[in-house]
């Protein structure tokens, strides 16, 4: 089986070594080319045909997003991962980006002691995400169900009886989470009766730039969680970068709660933090939405929320980025439904609703949410 040929673009001599390599020392894995800024990327994209493309953000002649929309032009389907800075600037060019079509994004190194932790740093971000959207190592991990998975039965939703009604819907997300909830969450009205609390992987300031940039097109007011805030209806709350986020209630108020325990699947925040939370506070009355991203965090999270008698959404394989989370809760039998994402708006909607009056939702929309 051939490498993986990895064009490498970037215009710091010292990153290009770091990329290189952090990309050599593993197995099955090449830099075909490197290239200096966006104009010779092009160029290089048609000599050598990689696998996939890093890309930095800020270059002469031709920035990242530049390059990137060029390549998507006559290479919609070659992988390309940003490589960004932990920077206001680098979190809203990374979101451009993502939706501008790049698969992913990974972080430069702040703080590394030394080139080889940098080089380590890079190498915990990027291979793995090569390894999938190259297909070397599929989304879909082999999967050992959690304990007590296999005893729980999930009832086709139409035509069978639903427990509480929903009083909170918690999504988790993690690569190609970005421009899936720009998708579902303008679906969402104003008065949507409901709280919603999500987990998107995704590193401090960017998790902020999301909540800004998801609710100037968004009809429910949507920010960064920060403890002490009371859940209401009509809003949505995004964990921030680097801190789980959960949901406690004290005298019969519900309000979010931070902290900086230690990660879970690798992750802080983590989905199967904020699910447990909600599971233990809303029991029945919980929906949780699993939707694209790789790995597994979510799957625990999810089986709590059906032990408690909560509802679970799952992200289809065909309409995923990476069919990581969602397909290891449904290959685990916890979703209640698998849902594309073009219906995942309407569905959700469709079972929030259930039992309100419903001013808000199309029959359409009702139609859409139960196709099978």
């Amino acid at each position: 089986m051939r490498n993986i040929r990895i064009l490498v673009v970037d215009d710091s001599v010292t990153f290009r070594l770091l990329l290189r390599t952090a990309i050599s020392s593993e197995p099955g894995l090449e830099v075909a080319g490197v290239a200096p800024n966006g104009r010779i990327a092009l160029e290089r994209v048609e000599q050598l045909n990689p696998d996939l493309v890093t890309l930095d953000m800020e270059m002469p002649e031709l920035d990242g997003l530049q390059t990137l929309a060029a390549i998507r032009k006559v290479r919609p389907a070659l992988p390309v991962i940003m490589i960004s800075s932990l920077t206001q600037r680098g979190a809203a060019a990374t979101l451009d980006a993502l939706s501008l079509g790049a698969s992913d994004y990974v972080t430069k190194p702040v703080n590394a002691g030394s080139s080889s932790q940098a080089a380590q740093s890079i190498r915990e971000q990027l291979i793995p995400k090569i390894r999938v959207f190259c297909g070397v190592e599929a989304a879909h991990l082999p999967l050992t169900p959690p304990h007590g998975a296999q005893k729980v039965l999930c009832p086709a939703l139409r035509g069978t009886p639903m427990p509480g009604r929903v009083e909170i819907v918690a999504i988790g997300l993690s690569t190609g989470g970005p421009n899936a909830l720009s998708e579902i969450v303008p679906t969402f009205a104003g008065d949507f009766p409901v709280p919603i609390v999500i987990v998107q992987h995704m590193p401090p300031v960017f998790t902020k730039y999301l909540s800004e940039r998801l609710g100037a097109r968004s009809r429910v007011r949507v920010e960064e969680g920060s403890p002490g805030q009371s859940l209401t209806p009509g809003a949505a709350w995004i964990a921030p970068g680097d801190f789980h986020m959960e949901v406690e209630s004290n005298k019969g108020t519900v309000s979010l709660k931070t902290h900086q325990a230690p990660p879970e699947n690798s992750c802080r925040p983590a989905v199967d933090v904020l699910f447990r939370s909600v599971a233990k506070v809303y029991g029945p009355h919980a929906l949780g939405v699993i939707m694209t991203g790789m790995g597994q965090d979510g799957l625990r999270g999810c089986e709590y929320i059906r032990e408690s008698g909560g509802r679970v959404l799952a992200q289809d394989e065909a309409s995923s980025v990476v069919w990581g989370m969602p397909g290891f809760v449904a290959k685990a039998g916890l979703a209640n439904k698998v849902v594309p994402l073009g219906r995942m708006g309407a569905q959700i909607n469709c079972m929030v609703n259930e039992g309100r009056a419903l001013p808000s939702l199309s029959a359409t929309a009702l139609i859409e949410a139960n196709a099978p």
